[in-house]
């Protein structure tokens, strides 16, 4: 019996884009970025870039914030910094909401919605 092996990046650009829609925007853009030329071509697609959830959840795997996150240090050093003019809102919470909003420019940002955000931080941040 033969065996087939089919790898991902072996699929035609339409497969993986119906697979990619299925995922998170913030998860695939962690996952795909820079891993190749044609990933990278596929994930900076406006269908995954306009708009951005990044929770807490997401990058500390759970309700409590961890101290050293390599999850959120590669987003905002790498996957931010590489997409930023293609972000056009963004979801954050107060975790890494300050990190998140000054590790790039948004040039074309025109929504930001921020979760259980202090007043106080606000002004702080904003002013």
């Amino acid at each position: 019996m033969e065996v087939l092996s089919v790898e991902l990046n072996d699929l035609p650009d339409e497969i993986l884009l119906l697979i990619f829609k299925k995922l998170d925007n913030a998860e695939l853009l962690y996952s795909f970025i820079d891993v190749n030329k044609r990933f990278n071509k596929l994930v900076r697609d406006s269908i995954f870039t306009n708009r951005l959830t990044m929770t807490k959840y997401y990058f500390y795997g759970g309700p409590f914030p961890q101290p050293n996150n390599p999850i959120l240090d590669r987003y905002c050093s790498e996957v931010l910094p590489s997409i930023h003019d293609k972000i056009k809102w963004l979801n954050v919470e107060p975790s890494a909401m300050e990190r998140i909003l000054l590790c790039t420019n948004y040039p074309n940002l025109y929504g930001l919605g921020l979760y259980t955000i202090k007043k106080e931080t606000a002004v702080r941040i904003f002013t």
